[in-house]
């Protein structure tokens, strides 16, 4: 079992910058996928960026060059730097963590808005 708790959403002017940031439950060294997802009102949910075995980072196509995403395995939490935000950055970001066992789980999400 892993619980994720996101916070750092908020309203954001179209260029502006968030950090989101991750707490999870138990250490996340050896967990095999760590990351952020993110749904936008009528869409469906959508991958952003991940690590994986805590050595190689992948960026969706549309984040990429704009987000960074980083661990802090002391303190069991993964961040999600976000810049040159534009509205259709707009979503609920989830972060999420798939384990070796197959297991996957979600945190509550946090909101992010980006006006125009």
């Amino acid at each position: 079992q892993v619980q994720l708790v996101e916070s750092g959403g908020g309203l954001v002017q179209a260029g502006g910058s968030l950090t989101l940031s991750c707490a999870a439950s138990r250490s996340i060294v050896s967990i095999n996928t760590i990351g952020w997802y993110r749904q936008a009102p009528g869409k469906q949910r959508e991958w952003v960026a991940r690590i994986i075995r805590g050595a190689y980072i992948n960026y969706a196509e549309p984040v990429k060059g704009r987000f960074t995403i980083s661990a802090d395995n002391a303190k069991n939490t993964v961040s999600l730097q976000m810049n040159g935000l534009k509205p259709e950055d707009t979503a609920v970001y989830y972060c999420h963590v798939h384990t070796d066992q197959d297991n996957n789980y979600w945190g509550q999400g946090t909101q992010v808005t980006v006006s125009s």
